[in-house]
């Protein structure tokens, strides 16, 4: 399906959606701190390593940010990774389909917790007080994802998905989120921005919220 950026949006739209994005991180930051101190703890007293994780990421029009999120694994999960897909073809295979692992041995005992409970993806609201995030686009994607082969998902769409700000949920975190294939996310991630207004972003958060509370789709 091939789509252009004819796209005409309400001139007063990206004043409303910053706007938005501030007050409500802002506010959510505000009212859950006790919360961010407490899984900082816990992270700390379960593992060695930082309590956040940095991630180099692509956002809008491409260009490089760095992401926050509680760190959710041990601090070798790389090289632990690159043994598990040499030793384990479907291990391998899970990872190639969904660039995702269900049952991540690399997590740690509170990071299998963070990530079921998508409370790992907390401090990203500064991210959007930066403003290199908002609370609703496509998620924030890999750099090698579009260094990939000639026929990556990511390479297909990236002019629409690279075309906006990455968001803390969108549109494939209500639509399955980890139980889709990773080509499946990016084609949905491609469709935000045909849908993006104002009311469309709050339909998303609105429906993000119970999705979150019973963890589901979670990894």
């Amino acid at each position: 399906m091939e789509m252009t950026l004819d796209k005409q949006f309400h001139p007063l739209y990206p004043f409303f959606k910053r706007f938005f994005d501030i007050i409500f991180s802002l506010s959510f930051v505000l009212i859950f701190s006790p919360l961010y101190l407490l899984l900082a703890l816990l992270i700390k007293l379960d593992s060695k390593g930082p309590v956040f994780y940095i991630g180099k990421r692509l956002g809008k029009g491409g260009r490089y940010i760095h992401i926050f999120k509680f760190r959710t694994m041990y601090i070798d999960a790389e090289e632990r990774l690159e043994e598990m897909l040499k030793k384990d073809p479907k291990i391998k295979e899970e990872w190639d389909v969904y660039q995702k692992l269900h049952d991540d041995p690399r997590c740690t005992s509170i990071g299998k917790f963070l990530r079921r409970t998508s409370l790992d993806e907390f401090p990203q609201f500064f991210n959007v007080l930066k403003g290199d995030l908002s609370v609703v686009g496509p998620r924030p994607h890999y750099i090698e994802e579009l260094k990939g082969k000639e026929d990556s998902p990511l390479k297909k769409y990236a002019h629409l998905v690279l075309a906006v700000k990455p968001g803390i949920t969108g549109l494939w975190q209500i639509s399955g989120r980890s139980h889709l294939s990773y080509e499946d996310r990016v084609e949905l991630d491609s469709l935000y921005y045909k849908k993006q207004s104002f009311f469309y972003d709050m339909k998303v958060i609105l429906k993000t919220i119970p999705l979150v509370l019973i963890s589901r789709g979670a990894v």
